[in-house]
């Protein structure tokens, strides 16, 4: 398939969705077993993200993120304005050859935009808030787990955080589902699991997420 097939076709826009949302479902799960590590200790939290970050790669990386979410982004609400003309009751990002979609299908461009602009806030939050230092073995690098513990202090972000975790986990449900049928998997015999692996992979890193925000407000004692 052309770069003009790519972009410029209907299904040629899926098939990007699908794979840079795909991409993307992989990136938020490994950040989501990162997070884990603030139930181990500040010192293995810290060193996690001081490995991350001083890595000279983090940079390319970055930048290829950035690029994989607006790909992703801008194609779905492309898509979502052509299914709105096309048909203005009823609307599906990714259609999974269902008559009927369900609520979390309809709503995936409203998802979409709260997950951007979580994403947005929790940039501003965590990678460019206050800078504490702590040092390890004579090495100094960002305490991070210091500035958790303070944001989610507060009752108001723990609440906000929770909300768009739920809205991410929902459009994971839907989303990894969709997606491998998109590329190609669709045979009948499989949706009904397809459908399920969706709903256990959301649930798994929804889960995963919101346990970081919910021990230190609940039980981390310090």
């Amino acid at each position: 398939m052309s770069h003009h097939c790519l972009t410029q076709t209907k299904i040629g826009k899926k098939y990007l969705v699908a794979l840079t949302g795909l991409g993307l479902s992989l990136f938020v799960l490994m950040h989501m077993l990162g997070n884990l590590l603030i139930l181990v200790s500040p010192e293995a939290y810290n060193k996690y993200g001081h490995a991350l970050t001083s890595n000279p790669g983090i940079y390319l990386a970055e930048v290829g993120l950035v690029a994989i979410l607006f790909v992703h982004l801008a194609l779905a609400m492309k898509l979502t304005r052509e299914n709105w003309k096309a048909r203005p009751v009823g609307y599906a990002v990714v259609s999974s050859g269902e008559k009927a979609t369900s609520l979390t299908t309809r709503s995936m461009w409203a998802q979409g935009i709260l997950i951007f602009v979580f994403i947005i806030h929790h940039l501003i939050t965590f990678k460019f808030g206050p800078h504490y230092e702590v040092e390890y073995g004579g090495v100094m690098m960002r305490d991070l787990h210091r500035l958790v513990i303070e944001v989610f202090q507060n009752p108001l972000y723990v609440a906000w955080y929770l909300v768009a975790l739920f809205a991410l986990a929902f459009h994971l449900s839907h989303g990894v589902k969709s997606s491998i049928q998109t590329l190609g998997i669709h045979h009948p015999r499989y949706f009904n699991k397809f459908k399920m692996a969706g709903i256990l992979y959301s649930v798994l890193v929804g889960v995963g997420f919101m346990s970081q925000p919910l021990y230190v407000f609940l039980i981390y004692k310090g």
